[in-house]
C-alpha cells in the first residue's frame, strides 16, 4: 500500500470520530445559548458541551482530544487536497 493510500484510509477513519464530538459540542452550545436567552436553565447541556457524559466524565481530556482530532483531520484533508492538485498523477492499477 502506498503512503497516500494509508493517509486516505486514516483520514476516512478519523473524520467520523472527530465529527461526532464536534457536532455535539456545537449543537449543545448553540441550544444552551438559545435556551438561556429565553430564561430556561438547561445545565445538562453545558455538561454535554464540556465532555461530561454522566458516568463517563471526559472533561479533563475532551478539549485537547477534540482539538488534536480537528487539527489532524483538517491537516490531512488539506494535504490530500493539495497533493491531488500539485499535478501528481494517481497511480493507475496494473492488471
Amino acid at each position: 500500500m502506498s503512503r497516500l493510500h494509508l493517509l486516505r484510509r486514516l483520514h476516512r477513519t478519523l473524520v467520523p470520530l472527530a465529527a461526532v464530538p464536534l457536532l455535539l459540542t456545537a449543537l449543545s452550545g448553540s441550544l444552551y445559548g438559545a435556551l438561556s436567552a429565553r430564561g430556561i436553565e438547561a445545565f445538562w447541556l453545558m455538561k454535554l458541551h464540556t465532555g461530561n457524559f454522566g458516568a463517563v466524565n471526559l472533561q479533563p481530556y475532551y478539549s485537547t482530544v477534540l482539538g488534536v482530532l480537528t487539527l489532524f483531520v483538517a491537516g490531512s484533508g488539506i494535504g490530500l487536497l493539495l497533493g491531488r492538485r500539485s499535478g501528481k498523477k494517481p497511480a493507475t492499477p496494473s492488471f
